[in-house]
């Protein structure tokens, strides 16, 4: 693996979502969620999680939301769109966000 390619997937996650819903989620069906690039495609996040977490990835899925549009004091705005992925992992794989590091 080139060295662009591997930077290129160590920038395209984000942050992981830790919300009651992914928590629901990666209980019920193995799955974590992640904010990913807004350029991320399905392979780069597949690769990007499997290169990070050391965790064997069975599908991705992928999802858009628009931001919303918001008042800020007399200014109108609008929140910035958010692009998640949903990552599938194999039986008996587990990712663990709450390790110590020593």
């Amino acid at each position: 693996m080139s060295a662009t390619k591997q930077e290129r997937l160590f920038n395209v996650l984000m942050a992981p979502i830790v919300s009651e819903k992914s928590t629901m989620i990666a209980d019920k069906h193995e799955q974590v969620a992640f904010r990913v690039r807004p350029d991320a495609t399905k392979q780069e996040v597949k690769a990007a999680v499997e290169l990070l977490f050391k965790v064997q990835v069975e599908k991705v899925s992928i999802l858009n939301t628009k931001g919303k549009e918001k008042r800020f004091g007399r200014f109108d705005g609008r929140r910035s769109n958010v692009r998640k992925a949903y990552v599938c992992l194999k039986p008996g794989q587990e990712i663990n966000f709450a390790q110590e590091v020593k």
